[in-house]
């Protein structure tokens, strides 16, 4: 997709190394001091369930300014069933274009692909303020739990959005998040000593130490 703004097309293996730094500039000491995100699309580029068709960049004036992954998922129903789904994320955008529609348009392109290739329902972690704004819900209103966490829980954090109008109807369960998004700790340090330094700061408002 291209209009006189930005492109957005596949990531290429050159765009691989600008890539993880664009995610790293995007994350950094936004939910922890420093970022994991840039290790985490890493790592599951070669994961077996990692979709290589939405696994997208947005550039402008030659220059990458946003990407978005998605990988497959699964639904554990409670009356036995497997349901295929599709997990997003990480969606980033360099600072300097945040907050000006671009996340927006990469996010309904990528939903709408995703549609097309026939995923039924795709779920994330976020914030509804901006994941509301492209049809996403609570998962709860679909029944669906957030692995082992209970319904009395909080998990406003946990969000669905159904791409085929009915997908979840009459189903609930239990969202299983795959396996490729466990990292471990020393394989971040490790990897992100291949960058520029940058300060990690603890600051109000992030989820993890």
């Amino acid at each position: 997709m291209n209009n006189n703004d930005y492109i957005i097309r596949l990531e290429e293996t050159k765009d691989y190394r600008d890539n993880e730094n664009l995610v790293r500039e995007s994350f950094w000491n936004v939910y922890r001091p420093g970022c994991m995100e840039h290790y985490l699309l890493h790592c599951l580029r070669t994961d077996s369930e990692f979709v290589q068709e939405l696994d997208l960049v947005m550039e402008k004036a030659n220059r990458l300014i946003g990407q978005i992954i998605c990988v497959r998922a699964k639904l554990k129903t409670d009356d036995g069933r497997t349901v295929p789904v599709l997990t997003l994320g990480p969606i980033g955008i360099i600072p300097e274009f945040k907050r000006k529609g671009y996340g927006k348009i990469l996010l309904d392109y990528a939903l709408k692909k995703a549609k097309n290739m026939g995923f039924g329902a795709v779920f994330l972690e976020g914030n509804i303020d901006f994941y509301g704004k492209s049809g996403f819900t609570y998962s709860s209103d679909f029944g669906i739990r957030y692995h082992d966490m209970s319904v009395q829980d909080d998990t406003s954090f946990f969000l669905c959005r159904e791409l085929i109008p009915g997908y979840l109807d009459g189903i609930t369960g239990k969202y299983e998040t795959p396996q490729g998004y466990y990292i471990d700790e020393d394989g971040i340090e490790e990897f992100d000593k291949q960058f520029p330094y940058k300060e990690k700061l603890k600051l109000p408002g992030q989820l993890f130490e």
